[in-house]
């Protein structure tokens, strides 16, 4: 099988061809084409990528170009990771929020919604071209604001784009394992948006076994949940928010700590990754690239959602190890080229799932996943503030993919003024002018178009 990788150059890539190099099927991923429009880094990743092939007999064949059409031409499987705007985008994406005094963050409020802005015009053009040379392939979408981009991907794709994310499959096994279960044998109830999502429920042997975690103090409080949140709120709420939820529970805390860091996690990351590419520099072979490689993952994983935590608070051991999502990306293909069912929570149309959503809207929910895609579990209806707040930012996500593709800035005030993380329609306008001001991608969606 052949499969496409949009971003191929960033810096997660070797993530997902260690899950295709872990894979022994005969029915597998042997062709890997990475796409990306920056040269200088495709060529630091396939050297990393080079280096772990060689530990193995026959690794998946990768090329790389920078013309997405060649890249996309007869693959089965396209899994895409692209960051519009860099990183110098996201760092611009926190600062001007933080600057007017609001949250500062990829994909939660102000910022995911320049992120978005700026994404959809180019993610509804790589599914046009999808459907134009590579018409039977599924596309897996990891781009991020990941519900957003694959609502507007299906737009064009249909059902045969998914959305993934690994933190609510990542909080329902840490539930498992903490109560000393194997998480293959329960089953969770989940439900929500991507980055907005409840653990409402684990069952296992027929009962739902939840409660006696909420219950305990010691294993609660062992759960990175437990920290997040404290036990207190947790059992308020009678369920386990997705660890993105903090930013909206905790707004203050979390601006305070971001500000008081002096350095913001694009910041940090931009930093960083320019130093790991500046040190791959060039197309030859480096030695050692693996290492170095696997060295700043755990720099980086570790320092994971920093502004959460108290400073002498280290992440779990597990959690830094982090992966998970390229494990759900190889679970979707080998579900759907090979008939290996498989149970993952997914961004996928609503189709009626979600009351009180429109049918069409994305959704984050367990899915069985087959040979025919995903389909969707029943889930109990959302009440109360979730199911209001979920309202909301659907419904601001809505707008965003409106005015992207109009270039309405009406629209765009609109979206960020009813934003629940931002409180004044005046902020709104000046958010909507520092973003066009800071990242030319922004401004180049209400830009008049030929």
């Amino acid at each position: 099988m052949r499969l496409a990788m949009l971003g191929g150059g960033g810096f997660r890539t070797p993530l997902v061809y260690g899950a295709l190099l872990r894979d022994a099927h005969e029915r597998r991923v042997d062709e890997v084409w990475l796409h990306d429009v920056d040269e200088d880094r495709l060529a630091a990743i396939r050297q990393v990528l080079d280096e772990m092939a060689t530990a193995h007999d026959d690794p998946p064949v990768v090329h790389a170009s920078t013309d997405l059409d060649t890249a996309l031409e007869g693959s089965d499987f396209v899994f895409s990771a692209i960051r519009v705007g860099g990183l110098e985008g996201r760092t611009a994406d926190e600062r001007v929020a933080l600057d007017l005094g609001l949250l500062g963050q990829e994909t939660t409020g102000p910022g995911g919604l320049s992120f978005g802005l700026r994404t959809v015009p180019v993610a509804l053009h790589v599914a046009r071209r999808v459907a134009a040379v590579a018409p039977d392939a599924w596309v897996i979408n990891f781009t991020n604001p990941a519900g957003m981009i694959t609502e507007a991907m299906q737009s064009v794709l249909g059902d045969r784009v998914v959305g993934i994310c690994d933190s609510p499959i990542g909080l329902g096994r840490r539930a498992a394992a903490t109560l000393g279960i194997d998480p293959a044998e329960t089953v969770v109830d989940y439900v929500g948006l991507n980055h907005l999502g409840w653990l409402r429920g684990v069952s296992h042997g027929g009962r739902d076994v939840l409660p006696d975690l909420l219950a305990d103090d010691v294993l609660l409080g062992s759960m990175e949940e437990g920290q997040l949140f404290g036990l207190d709120w947790l059992r308020t709420l009678g369920a386990v928010p997705n660890e993105y939820l903090y930013y909206y529970y905790f707004t203050r805390d979390a601006v305070r700590s971001i500000t008081g860091s002096g350095q913001t996690r694009g910041e940090y990351l931009l930093e960083q990754q320019r130093a790991f590419y500046a040190g791959l520099s060039g197309h030859g072979s480096h030695a050692g690239a693996l290492a170095e490689w696997d060295r700043v993952r755990m720099e980086r994983n570790a320092t994971y959602m920093k502004e959460a935590r108290d400073a002498d608070e280290e992440r779990d051991e597990a959690d830094v190890q982090g992966g998970g999502y390229e494990g759900v990306a190889l679970a979707i293909m080998a579900a759907i080229s090979r008939g290996e069912p498989a149970e993952l929570i997914l961004d996928v149309r609503n189709g009626g799932t979600v009351a009180g959503l429109p049918d069409d809207a994305v959704v984050e929910v367990p899915c069985t996943v087959d040979a025919a895609g995903p389909r969707p579990h029943p889930v109990s209806p959302l009440v109360g503030h979730p199911l209001g707040l979920v309202q909301q930012v659907k419904a601001v996500e809505r707008l965003v993919i409106e005015a992207s593709t109009t270039g309405s800035e009406q629209r765009a005030v609109e979206a960020f003024a009813l934003h629940p993380l931002v409180d004044s329609v005046t902020v709104a306008r000046e958010l909507l002018a520092g973003y066009r001001a800071r990242i030319p991608a922004v401004d180049a969606v209400f830009r008049p178009r030929p």
